[in-house]
């Protein structure tokens, strides 16, 4: 009988998609297919193989959610030293690598990425709470400090704020800011590191609630000095590719935390425009709230930590196992990662925004 019953457990595990004893499938096949053997990772959607800082923070997330030690030494190495000449302790991480017209594989671009380098910082610090390494936490440290150095301001009216890179994004008293570059689970961690990042709580607040005035995230978005939000300029009228980052920060956040219900108050139009249309839309216009074609796959992963108490969750996790990125999508695979790793219980954000990994789950199911 005990044989019988567990032939059967097996059969249906098997016909669900289930892994006995399983890792994480997506996670492994994300480094088959966009992870070179030393730690790089490439999008191959663009001609110039190219690996951007926000790549490799995403990965060594992953890594770490997934107990991953190995891979992430490797991204940690892999970024060091092809993106920070060789310290992350003295230099911001270059936002982008790639192939060169003149033949060579450099950096394309040294300007910074804020978002990467505060997802690297993050992870740096996670690393050496979770699997002890001082090594680690001191590294996060000494980033965190380069960070708040080269990429942090008190914006008049504002208060302390995470410009997006080192520079060019300051103009004429006009600060240029990216509202998915804040996502609150890591400033929960980071404020007990005191100024600024114990200020910039209530500032980055303001700019995810008051720039959705229709419940839609701008990608980008102006602050102009005396006069405040700039919400008619060009570039805070469309929400697509960065913004559903934001709807995907704010359904992570702890149901602990006290911001959490009053964000996805403001961003309910979009899980409602997803049960409508059957999937996110792919940009939005942030004053109107006009919409416009389905936003691909990653888009739906995205939106699963703010659904879950939405009856859209069930159609938007069969859309994600049904159309499950391909090795030619990296963005919606990352996206995937993050949304349906966070389903599967994979891992979980405290109030205080520490890393609570699933390192002890045996089995969860799979694309």
């Amino acid at each position: 009988m005990f044989w019988r019953n567990t032939l059967a457990a097996g059969l249906i595990l098997a016909a669900a998609g289930v892994h006995a004893a399983c890792d994480w499938p997506a996670w492994r096949q994300f480094k088959q297919a966009y992870i070179s053997d030393r730690g790089r990772v490439i999008d191959p959607s663009d001609r110039r193989q190219i690996t951007t800082s926000e790549g490799q923070s995403y990965a060594l997330f992953f890594a770490l959610a997934a107990n991953d030690r190995k891979t992430f030494s490797q991204l940690l190495a892999w970024t060091q030293n092809n993106l920070a000449e060789g310290s992350l302790s003295d230099t911001l991480p270059a936002w982008l690598w790639g192939h060169a017209d003149n033949g060579r594989w450099e950096v394309l671009d040294a300007n910074s990425a804020s978002d990467a380098d505060l997802w690297i910082a993050w992870a740096l610090l996670e690393a050496g709470r979770l699997w002890r390494r001082p090594d680690y936490d001191a590294l996060g440290r000494r980033l965190l400090a380069l960070i708040a150095r080269d990429e942090v301001v008190n914006i008049p009216g504002l208060g302390n704020m995470l410009l997006p890179g080192k520079t060019g994004f300051v103009k004429d008293k006009r600060w240029r800011l990216n509202p998915s570059y804040l996502p609150l689970p890591l400033l929960a961690r980071l404020a007990r590191y005191g100024t600024p990042w114990k200020e910039m709580r209530a500032p980055a607040l303001r700019l995810l609630l008051e720039t959705a005035p229709e419940g839609f995230s701008p990608d980008w978005v102006h602050w102009q000095k005396g006069k405040g939000w700039q919400l008619q300029d060009k570039p805070a009228l469309a929400g697509g590719y960065d913004a559903i980052r934001v709807y995907m920060w704010a359904g992570m956040l702890s149901d602990k935390d006290p911001d959490k219900a009053r964000l996805l108050h403001r961003f309910q139009p979009m899980a409602d425009a997803t049960a409508q249309r059957g999937a996110p839309p792919e940009k939005a216009d942030i004053i109107s709230g006009k919409l416009t074609q389905n936003g691909p796959v990653g888009f739906s992963a995205a939106v699963l930590p703010m659904l879950q108490d939405n009856e859209a969750l069930y159609v938007q996790r069969r859309r994600v196992a049904e159309m499950f990125p391909g090795k030619d999508a990296y963005y919606s695979y990352v996206l995937t990662l993050f949304g349906q790793g966070w389903d599967q219980q994979r891992f979980r954000f405290t109030s205080q925004g520490e890393l609570v990994p699933d390192w002890g789950q045996q089995c969860a199911v799979s694309h």
